[in-house]
């Protein structure tokens, strides 16, 4: 891996743009920067994690409206990340050969819509359904966004410009949190009603992203057709696909989301029925996670650009990850919780996405990059489906919410110890 020798604090675009493409484009559609991809897909995901997670804090109200034991519950969460997982394969294929831009704006208008009539269902079954729909449509974001974020930038700024983008996903988790608290629990609005106002702000933004990044599926096309001349080995794409270093990176991001979505999805209720916590407040505290993690992702990607072997740092991440998990059930101190979440949102998953973006981009061809990262977020989406239904259905077996948490540790310890294995980079992208 060679190191870069650029040092203008600036995201830039990467050194050697494919200029066949660009001189292609209409001169009405420019090309965007860096700057405002980066900025785009940031919004993007503030309402993906809007929408996803509006459901948490009203989820004791729809218990007792729908009269459902918490595998129940775990089981709305679960039907979601099944067909999320589901379409990342897929999507990150039919991306790369079809235009990135084009299959992101599609699925977040499915999405929207599926948020919508998440809104209007009238019982558990119709909702499970919706909430499938939702999912199919927010399957369709991962893998174009960082194939495109990464070909627009820099090597040596693409971890920085994942975390801001991964920001979003930070303020979307809070947005959603202390949205549905306010609008049901201090408003006294129907749940419903969050549903129905997040479902419509999300087809805005689709039409925002579609508007001023679509140019980039024409320059897509164009080094698609340039790319037609050259053959390439289906075998090599597989071992490109499937090395020693993305096995033991999807290994990773599968026990770290385990963790990350298990306390998303209980943390309000474990807040509600086991710390005694009033249901209007439980969003500000979940929230505590997302908000810590946006200045923790950036400085420790900022600080992994400098590092020539960032394999260390992202041990070490998963493992403080594991100890916070621990500390947040284990302690009775409500002072000692406040401080476990908020270094978990230092420290895990959010922190740790980026830099696991960037590695992975540094053992991958970049005419690869939709596809590796749909199995990145496949392999990691895996764990959602199965840690919000496990997590209610320990609840249910033991009588303790607690027993999910150790679970999630016991997870990122082994992820960390198989991320020990892995090796230098050797693609340069």
């Amino acid at each position: 891996m060679t190191t870069c020798t650029q040092s203008r604090p600036t995201i830039s675009a990467p050194t050697a743009p494919p200029s066949p493409a660009r001189r292609l484009l209409p001169a009405s559609r420019r090309r965007p920067g860096p700057l405002l991809v980066t900025a785009l897909f940031s919004l993007g995901w503030v309402f993906m994690y809007a929408d996803r997670n509006i459901l948490s804090p009203v989820m004791t109200v729809i218990q007792e409206e729908w009269g459902l034991s918490r595998t129940e519950l775990g089981l709305m969460s679960t039907v979601f990340f099944l067909t999320y997982a589901l379409m990342q394969i897929p999507t990150g294929y039919i991306a790369d050969r079809f235009g990135r831009v084009r299959v992101v704006v599609v699925g977040y208008v499915l999405f929207g819509i599926g948020t919508i009539l998440s809104g209007f269902a009238s019982t558990f079954l119709i909702f499970l359904m919706f909430r499938a729909f939702t999912g199919v449509g927010e399957g369709t974001y991962y893998s174009p966004v960082y194939g495109i974020s990464s070909s627009y930038v820099s090597k040596r700024w693409r971890g920085v410009s994942a975390a801001v983008i991964n920001s979003g996903m930070a303020v979307g988790i809070s947005l959603g949190f202390i949205g549905s608290s306010y609008l049901t629990f201090t408003l006294g609005l129907p749940w419903h009603v969050t549903f129905l106002v997040f479902g419509i702000a999300t087809v805005v933004v689709a039409g925002l992203i579609h508007y001023f990044l679509a140019p980039i599926d024409d320059e897509h096309r164009a080094q698609l057709a340039a790319a037609r001349t050259v053959a390439t080995p289906d075998a090599p794409a597989r071992r490109a696909l499937f090395s020693r270093n993305h096995l033991l990176t999807y290994v990773l991001i599968f026990c770290s989301l385990y963790g990350f979505f298990s306390m998303l999805t209980w943390l309000p209720t474990y807040l509600q029925q086991v710390r005694d916590v009033a249901p209007a407040q439980t969003g500000i505290i979940a929230s505590l996670v997302p908000w810590a993690s946006i200045p923790g992702a950036i400085v420790l990607s900022m600080l992994a650009r400098r590092m020539s072997n960032t394999r260390p740092l992202i041990i070490a991440l998963a493992l403080l990850g594991g100890l916070c998990q621990i500390l947040v059930p284990l302690t009775g101190d409500y002072a000692l919780m406040i401080a476990g979440l908020v270094v978990y949102g230092l420290v895990g998953k959010l922190a740790l996405d980026p830099i696991l973006i960037a590695f992975l981009a540094e053992n991958t061809p970049q005419e690869m990059y939709s596809r590796a990262y749909g199995y990145f977020n496949f392999a990691g989406m895996l764990s959602s489906i199965f840690a919000p239904y496990i997590t209610g259905a320990l609840a249910d077996a033991t009588g303790m919410l607690e027993s999910g948490f150790y679970l999630s540790a016991a997870l990122l310890l082994v992820g960390a110890i198989a991320f020990c294995f892995t090796k230098p980079a050797r693609v340069e992208a």
